[in-house]
């Protein structure tokens, strides 16, 4: 079989076309750097049109650049513990960097399904004032979580209002941000509940490179402003050719293709539904007891637990992650990511050869 399409990442796939168009658009001539452009001026008012007029976005490189040029801008120098799920991307996956590069420390809470609970903030708030504790003084959630499931707008409002009610600070890794809210049908605003700031994603939904911070309340726009340029700075993240990052994510905030939808909306919606597809085409496996789904499919990503002889086989055609060790030591749980640029064609065959495997496996 010729490998096609990848289910590993989100990050496998290509470069949109109306992005590369907004590269290209924006090249050419000579532009203040540093952010001082026309491109970058442009992003500043898609901002605000996305996110409210009080916004602020700052573009940096990736993600893991957002997430701790976010983290340090709502952190206290002596309050540098960040209460997040143990799946949390900032946890496991960005190799210590708000610790090493941060001097943060994350404080974990358990999440079977991804999610915080209010209540569940009450495990380090009596940490507050007590000098011997690193203070919580920020929530990080993610949304669509890092196993596939998404807060409703009514969960993360909860959640929100509940750590600023303990005087606690809010981010949201938003590598997967439009998937939440396409899937919500509602506003890339409303997905976040009400946060503080937002690692807007834009590698993972048709973007060549660029994610951006985001302030989004308010009452911190102005001081943040002042302040997220000299932390983005010393974290590395500032682009002397920004133009170049702010073209890509003013395209994904824009519609240029006359539906009217901007073009985050149209690539997660696509994403979203590929998901949906192949785990429709899995079911009658997951009937028979082959196959079991681990989380349901919220957004993009399907979580699954087969036989690890099923999943090597299948792996010898396509790629895609081992989650973690199933419920018992022949099976794993395998996570199925789609992207913009998934075909429904390969969904379809990837589905298939799992089916083919089984049976043959059966037999």
């Amino acid at each position: 079989m010729t490998m096609t399409v990848h289910f590993a990442s989100d990050n496998y796939a290509s470069v949109h076309p109306e992005v590369l168009d907004a590269i290209a658009s924006a090249d050419g001539g000579h532009e203040p750097a540093y952010g001082s452009d026309s491109v970058t001026g442009a992003f500043d008012e898609a901002i605000r049109a996305t996110f409210g007029e009080h916004a602020v976005g700052f573009p940096v490189f990736n993600g893991t650049g957002a997430n701790v040029t976010s983290l340090l801008a709502l952190s206290p120098r002596w309050g540098g513990g960040v209460i997040a799920s143990e799946h949390a991307h900032i946890h496991n996956d960005e190799g210590g960097a708000p610790e090493k590069v941060g001097g943060l420390k994350v404080l974990e809470l358990p999440a079977p399904d991804g999610k915080i609970l209010p209540a569940q903030l009450d495990r380090y708030t009596p940490d507050l004032g007590d000098e011997h504790r690193a203070q919580p003084a920020v929530l990080s959630l993610t949304q669509s979580t890092e196993v596939g499931t998404v807060y409703s707008v009514e969960e993360i409002t909860a959640l929100v209002d509940a750590a600023h009610a303990r005087g606690i600070k809010v981010h949201v890794d938003g590598a997967r941000i439009a998937n939440a809210a396409a899937a919500l049908g509602v506003s890339l605003l409303d997905a976040c509940g009400g946060a503080d700031v937002l690692s807007f994603g834009g590698t993972k939904n048709g973007a060549m490179l660029g994610e951006a911070v985001v302030v989004l309340n308010p009452e911190l726009a102005s001081g943040l402003a002042h302040d997220l340029p000299f932390v983005r700075k010393q974290t590395m993240q500032l682009g002397s050719k920004m133009r170049y990052i702010s073209a890509q994510l003013t395209a994904l905030m824009t519609s240029a293709d006359g539906s009217g939808d901007p073009l985050w909306l149209r690539n997660a919606r696509h994403a979203n539904a590929m998901a949906a597809s192949l785990r429709e085409s899995l079911q009658p496996l997951a009937n028979a007891g082959t196959l079991r789904f681990a989380q349901e499919t919220a957004a993009n990503a399907v979580f699954v637990e087969m036989p690890r002889a099923i999943a090597d086989e299948v792996r010898r055609d396509y790629r895609f992650y081992d989650w973690r060790p199933g419920r018992s030591a022949e099976t794993v749980e395998v996570r199925l990511m789609c992207a913009w640029d998934t075909p429904a064609a390969d969904c379809d065959a990837f589905a298939a050869r799992v089916h083919e495997v089984a049976g043959s496996e059966e037999g």
